[in-house]
């Protein structure tokens, strides 16, 4: 039997349905800041690290590792969120000063799902709510720019390296 015209849009948004995940956000707890430096590292080095040179391999490694930017986490001063599909760590977002998207990073196999985007509006939220500011700023990176585009970021200044770290600055106004 044929199915219909109706029929078949039924079965496509069925199917687009299992295939998006169930995403809860929260602040992340002290025992997974570990998973969420490695999820952070293997999404780099999958599809950052072509973008840059040595230096700034070797300089984002040199951050995510430093052991003062971990104490800072549990002092509560560095904000860590994590994007979970059931138990699974699926992205991660931090922030550092209240407003600036300090790390972004969602699993390979996560993206363009909207995981990217549920971290983004949690700590819109977050930033808007707790910390009572009206802007996100970021330093993106090459591979993140149009991402940071499509959900209202803008440029506030030209491309920059940095300890070999390529970025474009942009911020977001919350409302």
């Amino acid at each position: 039997m044929i199915l219909g015209r109706k029929e078949t849009n039924i079965i496509k948004h069925y199917q687009i349905q299992e295939q998006k995940p169930n995403i809860v956000v929260r602040s992340a707890y002290r025992d997974e800041w570990d998973d969420a430096m490695a999820l952070a590292w293997r999404t780099f080095m999958r599809f950052e690290a072509n973008d840059y040179s040595t230096e700034g391999i070797k300089s984002f490694q040199d951050f995510i590792t430093d052991t003062t930017l971990y104490r800072m986490f549990v002092m509560g001063a560095y904000q860590l969120f994590c994007a979970f599909d059931g138990k699974q760590l699926v992205g991660m977002i931090s922030l550092r000063n209240a407003t600036h998207i300090s790390l972004l990073f969602v699993e390979a196999a996560y993206h363009k799902k909207g995981v990217g985007r549920a971290l983004i509006d949690y700590v819109g939220k977050y930033v808007l709510l707790e910390e009572g500011f009206h802007k996100l700023t970021v330093n993106a990176a090459p591979y993140a720019v149009g991402f940071y585009h499509r959900l209202g970021f803008f440029d506030t200044d030209i491309e920059k390296t940095n300890d070999g770290i390529r970025y474009t600055p942009m911020e977001k106004k919350l409302v």
